[in-house]
């Protein structure tokens, strides 16, 4: 089964900026719509930003104008691109196809903290 693995995050000030990825080695993803999400203590999963196999993209109101999300389809890879961080990005991020999402990965532990 496919498993996409995490990896970018960090500790960062308020304002800051990282950068994720999210891997699937030897699998081939192009076809799929992909989405980042992000899991906050006490509170459910909520998908912050979607790219879909042509490229569009859409965002949670709260991160529109910070978060880019992004894909390298010959990589397999999937990045989010998170400026302007502020404490309530603080969560665990996750990626996974939109449709027919596969087992999560761990994730990758986001820290915006000053």
């Amino acid at each position: 089964q496919v498993q996409f693995v995490e990896s970018g995050g960090g500790l960062v000030q308020p304002g800051g900026s990282l950068r994720l990825s999210c891997a699937a080695p030897g699998r081939i993803f192009s076809a799929y719509a992909m989405g980042w999400y992000r899991q906050a203590p006490g509170k459910q999963r909520e998908l912050v930003a979607r790219i879909n196999s042509d490229g569009s993209t859409t965002y949670v109101d709260s991160v529109k104008g910070r978060f880019t999300i992004s894909r390298d389809n010959a990589k397999n890879t999937v990045y989010l691109q998170m400026n302007s961080l502020k404490p309530e990005d603080t969560a665990v991020y996750y990626c996974n196809r939109i449709y027919s999402p596969t087992a999560w990965g761990q994730g990758t532990q986001v820290t915006v903290s000053s």
